[in-house]
């Protein structure tokens, strides 16, 4: 059946609904041929995500290509009727659009956080809303880690517990998990990470929990449903500011796994020749724990 652009809500369409061929004579209207064909093909490839309400996947593309599917999007959903829903999903999901330059980008970091501990504040109130989080949230204000490694890691810490084996990701005399040791894990194509100092003893606690749904739009859905935004990925950001206080931004390049930004990050940066990396990272775990600490 052919799909009319009119006003109408997300709930009430499928793929199969959308009349491809309107979409495309709409956007020709709007724009060059060339241009028309590329966004009606991004938005075929990712309709779903607007569909199922679900920004997850369109976050965490490389900046160049979400720019691309942004807009793909937001021309489907003006075809559809369905703007103002696009808007919030991009609101709830921090997504900006790209293209912006350098001086505008650090300007929006700058007025983005009024109040140094807001972020600090999220973490806690989601812990207490969330027992069975507060490991998980622990781990990932600790790591600095992406939300998806975040729940492989945690996931795997107790999976290799239970077989015994927790002892080949975690290295205790160092403090370290070894992520490179899971190379289909941990170091995709564009987003890597090869270790993390992890406290003992929260690797123990994780290690008797359950595992979280492997699902991040799960873990991120709840926190929504519980009236607060999205702020997974903000814990990242947090984390590398943070840790300017104690560390240097190679150090921290690395803990992130961004190894391939520099010729002295690809032929010369080596944290083993950095004698006091661990003492100086767990002084930064304790100043965070700290301040993400429930108070009961």
């Amino acid at each position: 059946m052919g799909f009319e652009p009119t006003t109408t809500s997300l709930g009430e369409l499928n793929f199969e609904e959308i009349n491809w061929n309107a979409f495309q004579k709409f956007m020709k209207e709007r724009s060059k041929s060339e241009y028309a064909k590329y966004c009606v093909n991004y938005a075929k490839k990712y309709a779903h995500c607007l569909l199922k309400k679900d920004f997850s996947e369109v976050r965490d593309l490389p900046r160049t290509v979400r720019g691309n599917v942004l807009r793909a999007l937001s021309n489907l959903a003006k075809f559809l009727g369905v703007y103002p829903e696009f808007k919030r999903l991009k609101d709830d999901y921090s997504i900006k659009w790209v293209g912006k330059s350098t001086d505008e980008i650090i300007i929006d970091r700058l007025t983005k956080v009024e109040d140094p501990n807001e972020l600090f504040k999220w973490i806690r109130e989601v812990k207490r809303l969330n027992p069975d989080l507060e490991d998980f949230l622990d781990l990932m204000a600790i790591t600095g880690l992406r939300l998806t490694e975040a729940i492989d890691c945690y996931n795997l810490i107790i999976q290799l517990a239970k077989e015994g084996k927790l002892n080949e990701y975690y290295n205790e005399e160092k403090g370290t998990l070894e992520h490179f040791k899971f190379k289909e894990i941990f170091l995709r194509k564009n987003k890597k990470v090869f270790i993390s100092f992890v406290p003992k003893e929260l690797v123990e606690r994780i290690a008797n929990n359950k595992k979280l749904i492997k699902s991040r739009f799960q873990v991120e859905k709840r926190v929504q449903k519980q009236g607060y935004k999205i702020r997974y990925t903000d814990i990242r950001e947090l984390h590398g500011s943070f840790l300017t206080k104690y560390l240097t931004q190679p150090e921290i390049d690395f803990l992130h796994g961004r190894v391939s930004a520099s010729i002295f990050m690809q032929n010369y940066f080596n944290p083993a020749w950095i004698s006091d990396l661990k003492r100086r990272v767990f002084r930064a775990i304790e100043k965070i724990k700290e301040k993400t600490k429930v108070m009961r």
